[in-house]
């Protein structure tokens, strides 16, 4: 009971500060919004679409445009949600039609199928997309609509027709083929690069620079007054070690639970995903109990946290990213294994990018669990060292 008390505590002090909820909550994903915002994209552009009362002619519309090369179509039922989405990142552009599209065409209405894009430079070739798939439906709707002024059929009648005739009619064919291996990025959606790369930047920042509290509370003599209680110092050691340890999980589970629900991040298989994110938050609060019990000044320790999380994390990939880093420095992208953060990103880029399984990052996670193995060792015998002299 009592670790659990001490370990509330750390954490309760970290809710309590006003100044945590930017930096430590908020900026993480103001960053993540930012990064996306600027060089996010994915492989396949997001097209959101729309067709509320719409029948078999919406459906043709929407698979014309899905069979184009490079886009991916969602289903929405609400224009003002699919909007947001595309203000937000989520998509790359949406297509909304009106209600009653098919009745509208059949009934010989001029109808106006709204495009909407963020205003960037694939939004152009989107729109071009969209307007060449409206226009093949067009074709064969006038088509149609011809064959039925001769009398020849009704609508139905004709447009199916129309539209078998057009499908046997030999066209220009044009095939695109993607030679050598695609870079990886490109496979990204918007946010996800920085979502993983910020989530483990902070909850190690914050882990390193945390560890003022472990110091303060040594210097308020909190600690001592702890040992002068029926409580062994193995308890207290395990308090803090938990303290450290919730710390870095409240802030990463905000970042995790917030990257998907406001940009739409998918982290790929949650096994994996839960053992990388716990396995590297176990490492980070280890660092922090270890800088806690090392600095006998809290000042010294918040200086030098803040100075070693972004070296670190720019040295891990947090900042430029591994692959870039292998293109043109391959002794730097070695170098930068010595960090826990190369191999966090490592495993989650085996997650997004690949759609791995927790069986394809077992290295990643033996390594991972290795590094806190070894700083939780040394913090929590450092720490007993000065708890007890």
């Amino acid at each position: 009971m009592k670790v659990l008390v001490i370990a509330g505590t750390s954490i309760r002090r970290l809710l309590r500060d006003r100044s945590n909820i930017f930096f430590v909550f908020l900026m993480p994903l103001l960053l993540i919004l930012i990064l996306g915002a600027a060089f996010g994209g994915s492989g396949d552009s997001r097209i959101g679409f729309v067709a509320v009362g719409g029948g078999e002619l919406a459906k043709d519309l929407r698979g014309r445009i899905a069979a184009a090369e490079g886009v991916a179509v969602r289903d929405f039922d609400d224009p003002d949600a699919v909007i947001l989405a595309v203000e937000r990142g989520q998509l790359e552009a949406a297509v909304i039609l009106p209600d009653g599209y098919d009745t509208s065409l059949r009934g010989d209405e001029v109808v106006t199928v709204k495009f909407v894009a963020s205003p960037d430079a694939s939004a152009q070739a989107l729109k071009n997309t969209v307007q060449s798939a409206v226009t093949e439906q067009g074709a064969v709707l006038r088509a149609a609509a011809f064959a039925t002024t001769q009398g020849a059929a009704d609508f139905s009648g004709a447009l199916a027709n129309a539209e078998k005739n057009t499908k046997t009619v030999v066209g220009l064919k044009i095939e695109q083929s993607t030679v050598g291996e695609p870079f990886a990025f490109s496979q990204l959606g918007r946010f996800e690069l920085g979502a993983y790369s910020q989530l483990l930047l902070f909850v190690f920042l914050t882990s390193m620079t945390g560890s003022t509290a472990l110091i303060q509370s040594r210097q308020l003599g909190v600690s001592r007054r702890m040992l002068s209680t029926p409580t062994p110092v193995r308890t207290i050691l395990l308090g803090e070690a938990l303290g450290r340890l919730g710390v870095a999980l409240v802030q990463g589970l905000l970042i995790i639970v917030g990257t998907a629900i406001f940009f739409g991040v998918d982290w790929g298989d949650p096994l994996g995903a839960s053992a990388t994110f716990l396995l590297f938050s176990l490492g980070a609060a280890g660092v922090g109990m270890l800088m806690g019990a090392v600095f006998a000044n809290d000042q010294q320790a918040g200086g030098l946290g803040v100075m070693l999380g972004i070296g670190l994390g720019a040295l891990g990939g947090c900042m430029i990213p591994l692959a870039i880093m292998k293109i043109f420095s391959p002794t730097l992208w070695q170098v930068a294994h010595i960090t826990p953060h190369a191999w966090g990103i490592e495993a989650f880029e085996e997650l997004i990018l690949r759609n791995g399984t927790i069986a394809d990052i077992t290295l990643e996670l033996a390594i991972l669990a290795a590094f806190a193995a070894v700083v939780f060792a040394l913090g929590a015998w450092r720490l007993r060292a000065s708890l007890t002299r």
